[in-house]
């Protein structure tokens, strides 16, 4: 928990801060919460309480316990912006550090991270209380592409002294969705659009073919065909091999499932669950996360039938993009042609220590850059 030092408020230009543990934050500051994520379109929903509830839930008692919500209030008491951090050990260029990250860190892989702010929020005024908790460098990974308030965030960490970096992170693919299915066909090659009606045509042919959608009623049963058929996928690997991972999400599905915003579909090939597909709505956006398949089918491409009508479903619902999110497999390649990078924000505390550290990440950094062209 803080201590009685972090969490005295501290005001500067009609904004008082305060840090509060994490459990508090989100207890508390339910509806602040969301409502500053409608102030913040750049965020996904990784950045909702309801992805951060969820997390809480999977986390061990220390991480728990080292996770703050630094909350920032306008003169007229409103919460002008949230920002969930925790104080984690981790190893930058092969040197034990402690790091202020995202509460959240990268469990579940969440991308399009964000500060919650409004634009009116001052974002300066929190910069004391940030550095108040005991840490030498602040890492926020995963960063939304134009991300706008974590930018003013890091010139106000700048102005304070930090040595502030950025980096390009990840690739997320996309689909801009037009407004009718024949319209997305259209705008692949040739031979992809024969593809993906030929795989769909033959197997109706041979077989009786359902989509299942499982809401708030059967999800139960969804959730237990996207992890059984995704660990067949994988040969029993894959993304929820771990059990905080598949905790995390299942309490994440839940959540979203109350709000109609869970997409969590299972095609069935005779009656027998063949593919399955897990994503989710905001906005006007629809994110693919998850997917799984019998590979006793792979030869019937049940995946890309399933997949070939999600899209068509977002299409038809009026969505205007498909977030693949992060990753460069193939088969993203094939479905979207434009894609984001996520960035990661790396500012080095003032003092003797993190100008040793900015050092040695420099140093690191200047070596790579020196080796890449041996490698091309």
């Amino acid at each position: 928990m803080p201590t009685d030092e972090l969490v005295k408020p501290r005001t500067g230009d009609q904004a008082t801060v305060v840090c509060l543990s994490l459990t508090d934050t989100l207890a508390q500051e339910a509806t602040a919460w969301e409502e500053l994520r409608e102030h913040s379109p750049a965020a996904s929903p990784f950045m909702s309480r309801a992805w951060h509830q969820a997390w809480a839930g999977s986390a061990p008692p220390g991480e728990l316990h080292a996770s703050y919500g630094i909350l920032a209030r306008g003169a007229a008491g409103a919460v002008d912006a949230i920002l969930p951090v925790a104080v984690r050990n981790v190893v930058l260029r092969r040197q034990r550090v402690a790091a202020l990250t995202w509460a959240i860190g990268d469990v579940g892989c969440p991308d399009h991270l964000d500060v919650l702010a409004t634009p009116a929020a001052n974002l300066d005024a929190m910069v004391p209380v940030l550095r108040s908790l005991p840490w030498d460098v602040l890492i926020l990974d995963n960063l939304t592409a134009g991300e706008t308030n974590a930018t003013r965030l890091a010139a106000a960490l700048a102005q304070s002294g930090c040595a502030v970096r950025w980096e390009p992170r990840w690739r997320c693919p996309y689909v801009e969705l037009p407004r009718r299915w024949e319209d997305y066909l259209a705008s692949l090659s040739a031979n992809r659009r024969q593809a993906v009606r030929r795989r769909e045509r033959a197997l109706e042919r041979g077989h009786v073919i359902t989509v299942v959608d499982h809401a708030a009623a059967g999800l139960d049963e969804g959730w237990r065909r996207l992890v059984d058929l995704h660990g067949r996928r994988w040969s029993g690997a894959g993304a929820f091999r771990d059990p905080r991972v598949e905790r995390l999400h299942r309490s994440f599905a839940r959540e979203l499932a109350g709000r109609g915003q869970l997409w969590l579909s299972t095609l069935e090939v005779n009656g027998e669950p063949a593919a399955a597909w897990y994503g989710f709505s905001d906005r006007d956006t629809v994110y693919f996360y998850q997917s799984g398949r019998d590979p006793r089918w792979e030869d019937w491409s049940v995946g890309a039938v399933l997949m070939a009508k999600m899209v068509r479903r977002a299409i038809e619902g009026g969505y205007r993009r498909l977030d693949l999110l992060r990753g460069d497999e193939g088969y993203k390649s094939q479905w979207a042609a434009a894609h984001r990078v996520t960035t990661e924000l790396v500012a080095f505390r003032p003092g003797w220590r993190g100008r040793w550290l900015r050092g040695v990440d420099l140093v690191a950094r200047l070596r790579a850059r020196l080796r890449r062209p041996e490698r091309d």
